[in-house]
């Protein structure tokens, strides 16, 4: 194991079939800028520390010297069991507030709209730790020596130093295929590796060694949300779990000792492995876990014993196949002269015969300072490769948490340090867990988005139950916040966050864009349009007669935010917001189109939805020339408000565009500059889309350079967005969607796409990306996209669909040229939108 080697060997992909004569004639064989993200010490903070994850299990490195913590999260465990959201007093309550919004009694209406609410989520909740204590002699070791990085491109984590004339190296990896989390530890010296391991939680449970090198530790999440007293009265069996850590060390050195029934002692060792599996007795959201027939120390023992013949190098070759086949689809170069850009791709480990750290840890200029302090002279050094590397970091972190199988993404991935975290750590479902799925498609990761499609059908089976029960409608209904039970039922509290039973026909608009993405017509007839029918169905019901001869949605809410009503007084409840409206619109159009693919144009509820659309209210320009956000232009109270809810229509929907309404791009234009540019980061890379659907790079670009500003983790709350030191996205505190976000708004600002339409570099700021090169994004039609430019302009574009004849409109600055793409082949195009080159793909692909 610690005899074997690496050899580098370039991984061919998708997007390298295609090469620019840009990149080829410029190419000076420099490599581009590393993907790592670099520290100079060990973390301080939590939002320090390195995030690792295979879809399941996360761990953050902290990189502590002579005490390191890995701080463990698994995605299952969460508070509670299954609930009831239903709530029979609704419908009573529901008729006091429709009519006290038709006698526009908004305030009134608003305070008897809390009648409708409801329990609040459960909480999701953490693993334990990993702890490793080192001899004292690690407290003295050399400072300048120090060095930390996740590794991008490999999914792994490092940490290095030197204590004496003996330098320490530990490797972390989170593996997807083996369902592990894996630690080397390994000294420059024989014999030099010496420490005590434990494992530890905040969370009910015991721990203890089995045999020689193992420590299981059991536990068992509340089954209550607030952790009631142990063995109370009406306390429910919650969710158990299990985690086992084996450690390994060097055959020729070293011994490992029992301390205290809990801990191992390694001493002498040349280098030792731990390897971290857990479980959890979670069986799905309809399940009881008093009832779950799953036994986590059993699983967790059966998944240690399925890696047991494979070495350290097997897992980690195994890692790398699976990661890298996802991440290296797309790559991005952005420079401000044409020499950063550069022919040179990723590199693919391949298994030769050894793992050698000085490989791993050869230092380019930019690792010598941490990312830290390249966020904090971002506002005067603008660096560009800074923006790649938040662009792909929101793509590993992707990755990291959401793979199929796993559960959904949650307000922090998976990652998380707390028993009561922010927001209880849930799905958020009025922008934040779409938010996190962004990225999937149009930054070519879209197998990542299937827990998102799995958990919608669990919302539509208890959202069933709310419609009925709740609102006498047929179809399915979730609201505001969810979480692993799937919660469909409003939140506790005021109106204006509890009240919004939008939150489904949201999610529902992600299935119809994966099929605009995909083509895949077998998930649009087996798994959205069943889905896209439920949710139509509550909409039809839930609209009513309203003024004017429109249907209208009566209660209703803007998310978040309050106006002034006719009388002076706060309020946050009336009828047909914009918002409501745009997502319904949306949701409509998407089961019309997929009517028409599939057949059942003549379904009756086809023609409902057809007849109607066109009694929707339409998306109106307020008196000081703005988008309306409510029906009526109620005085806003807080115009800088972090929700850009009005402007659904133009980002992430459809209904807003520059060619088709230009009055209501420019109403979108004012209402951008009258929401200022202040938010948190989830706000800001939301306003980066949606300045970039207006073709506008010059406030899209400030947009992206408002979000890097340096977070101070002690004094967060003087903060608006921002970034941590580990990259992480701030609210403050930190939420993880904006780090997703931000992936799909510069995707954004370089292509937009509609199933006939491609964009080309809509909002590129040519000033400050003058040069650069995309590879590998996914536009709508089933297209995969390269583009190069070269000082501003674009330079060449190669275009492909594997499986599916496309015939798109190509828009580059006024010009329009009509492309046939045939399945199976790529073309090239110049900056005149010819064709100039065309040929067949490798029969055999990644994806």
């Amino acid at each position: 194991m610690e005899d074997e080697e690496w050899v580098l060997v370039r991984r061919t992909t998708e997007k390298d079939w295609w090469s620019s004569s840009f990149m080829d004639d410029d190419d000076n064989g420099e490599n581009s800028r590393s993907l790592k993200i670099t520290f100079n010490g060990p973390a301080k903070h939590w939002t320090d520390a390195i995030p690792i994850g295979n879809g399941r299990l996360g761990a953050m490195i902290w990189g502590g010297v002579a005490l390191e913590t890995l701080q463990l999260n698994e995605d299952t465990l969460w508070t509670g069991t299954p609930g009831n959201y239903t709530n029979p007093h609704a419908p009573e309550a529901l008729s006091v507030v429709r009519k006290l919004v038709d006698n526009g009694q908004y305030a009134e209406a608003t305070t008897a709209a809390e009648k409708l609410s409801h329990d609040p989520s459960d909480v999701y909740q953490l693993l334990g730790d990993i702890k490793l204590e080192f001899d004292s002699s690690h407290l003295k070791y050399v400072e300048k020596s120090y060095h930390r990085e996740l590794d991008l491109d490999t999914a792994t984590a490092r940490v290095k130093y030197s204590v004496g004339d003996v330098e320490y190296t530990r490797e972390y990896f989170a593996s997807n295929p083996n369902q592990v989390i894996a630690t080397k530890i390994s000294g420059s010296k024989s014999g030099s590796v010496s420490f005590t391991v434990y494992l530890d939680s905040k969370m009910h449970h015991y721990s203890y060694v089995k045999g020689e090198n193992q420590i299981i530790m059991e536990g068992s999440c509340p089954g209550k949300r607030i952790p009631p007293k142990l063995n109370a009265d009406g306390n429910p069996k919650g969710i158990q779990f299990t985690a086992i850590l084996n450690l390994q060390i060097s055959n020729s050195r070293g011994v490992v000792h029992v301390l205290d029934g809990r801990k191992l002692k390694v001493e002498g060792s040349d280098w030792a492995i731990l390897l971290l599996v857990s479980s959890s007795s979670f069986d799905g959201p309809f399940t009881k876990p008093i009832d779950s027939k799953k036994d986590p120390t059993s699983d967790s023992l059966s998944a240690l014993k399925s890696i047991n013949n494979l070495s350290y190098t097997d897992l980690y070759a195994r890692h790398l196949d699976d990661y890298q086949s996802l991440f290296h689809r797309v790559s991005l170069q952005l420079s401000k002269s044409s020499k950063r850009v550069s022919g040179n791709g990723p590199l693919h480990m391949k298994k030769h015969m050894a793992n050698n750290n000085d490989l791993f840890f050869k230092r380019s200029e930019d690792d010598t300072v941490s990312t830290a302090e390249r966020v904090k002279s971002f506002k005067t050094d603008e660096d560009p490769s800074l923006v790649e590397l938040l662009f792909q970091y929101g793509r590993y972190l992707l990755i990291s948490c959401s793979r199929p199988g796993t559960q959904v993404a949650n307000l922090q991935g998976i990652w998380n340090k707390d028993i009561e975290p922010p927001w209880d750590g849930a799905q958020h479902l009025n922008i934040n867990l779409q938010m996190n799925y962004w990225p999937a498609l149009p930054c070519n990761l879209k197998e990542c988005q299937d827990p998102l499609f799995e958990y919608i059908s669990s919302l539509s089976i208890n959202g069933s139950k709310t419609a009925k029960v709740n609102y006498e409608a047929k179809g399915w209904v979730a609201h505001q916040v969810s979480d692993i039970w799937a919660k469909t039922s409003p939140d506790r509290g005021q109106a204006v966050w509890a009240l919004w039973p939008m939150g489904g026909a949201w999610l529902c608009t992600h299935l119809w864009e994966h099929y605009t993405y995909t083509m895949d017509k077998d998930f649009l007839k087996n798994k959205a349009y069943p889905l896209l029918e439920g949710c139509s169905l509550f909409l039809l019901d839930w609209l009513i007669e309203g003024r004017g001869g429109y249907l209208e949605t009566n209660p209703s809410t803007s998310p978040e935010h309050m106006f002034i009503d006719p009388d002076g007084k706060p309020a946050s409840v009336s009828y047909s917001s914009t918002m409501d409206m745009s997502i319904i619109k949306e949701v409509f159009s998407a089961i019309i189109s997929a009517a028409e693919i599939l057949g059942k144009n003549e379904d009756g509820i086809v023609q409902k939805v057809r007849e109607a659309q066109p009694r929707l209210l339409p998306t109106r320009i307020a008196r000081d020339g703005s988008i309306m956000e409510w029906a009526v232009d109620f005085e806003d109270p807080e115009i800088h408000h972090r929700h850009v809810s009005h402007l659904f229509g133009l980002f992430p929907g459809h209904t807003i565009t520059v060619e088709k309404t230009s009055d209501l791009c420019k109403a979108a234009d004012y209402t951008l500059y009258k929401r200022g540019e202040e938010g948190p980061g989830w706000s800001t890379v939301w306003k980066t889309a949606l300045w970039a659907r207006l073709h506008n790079s010059e406030h899209a670009y400030r947009m992206v350079k408002h979000l890097f500003d340096l977070v101070d983790p002690d004094h967060e709350s003087n903060y608006e967005g921002g970034l941590y030191g580990n990259l992480f996205t701030s609210h403050p505190p930190f939420q993880i969607d904006a780090n997703f976000g931000f992936s799909a708004a510069i995707a954004e600002m370089l292509v937009q796409s509609t199933v006939k339409d491609l964009y080309l570099l809509p909002a590129l700021p040519r000033n400050k990306w003058a040069n650069g090169c995309v590879k590998g994004l996914k536009a709508r039609g089933g297209v995969t996209v390269n583009v190069c430019w070269k000082e501003g302009d674009l330079h060449e574009v190669g275009l492909w669909s594997k499986e599916h004849h496309s015939i798109q409109r190509l828009h580059y600055r006024g010009t329009i040229v009509n492309a046939n793409l045939s399945p199976g082949r790529a073309y090239t195009f110049n900056r005149q939108l010819r064709c100039i080159k065309t040929y067949a793909l490798p029969s055999a692909t990644s994806y």
